[in-house]
């Protein structure tokens, strides 16, 4: 495996703006009153997960954030990417061939709306496409 330089100040920031992107996409004023009705949550289970504490849910997530964001520093390193438009087609290649394919299954075999996988799938692409940028450029 060849060796390649991680500028690990950017993947922090890179998965700190993945937490910040999500935390968007999925508020009131986007997609998270039409992705609630979609799953079947009521306000009432959001408030109960607020009252339980969501301190362990937050920070699986921050460190899947990082694990992500490593990741696809990785990908962008070994495929030598360096300007915008280099980040923007491997953010989109790894969204068109990891992200969208294997969470059509969710719609396929899980009987999901195809309006959530559209929500989260579309979330994906922004976040990688956001995320390549970052990290091709701060490289």
């Amino acid at each position: 495996i060849p060796s390649v330089d991680i500028n690990y100040w950017a993947v922090l920031v890179a998965a700190v703006v993945s937490m910040i992107i999500g935390m968007t996409w999925y508020s009131q004023a986007l997609f998270g009153k039409t992705g609630m009705k979609l799953m079947n949550i009521t306000a009432k289970d959001i408030e109960k997960a607020k009252n339980k504490g969501m301190g362990k849910e937050m920070t699986a997530a921050f460190v899947a954030a990082l694990v992500f964001s490593y990741v696809l520093s990785l990908f962008l390193r070994y495929t030598a990417a360096s300007t915008a438009s280099d980040g923007l087609f491997i953010g989109f290649l790894i969204w068109l061939g990891f992200a969208a394919t294997i969470m059509l299954n969710s719609v396929l075999w899980e009987s999901k709306p195809v309006k959530l996988y559209l929500i989260n799938v579309s979330h994906y692409l922004v976040s990688l496409l956001v995320l390549s940028l970052i990290l091709t450029l701060w490289a």
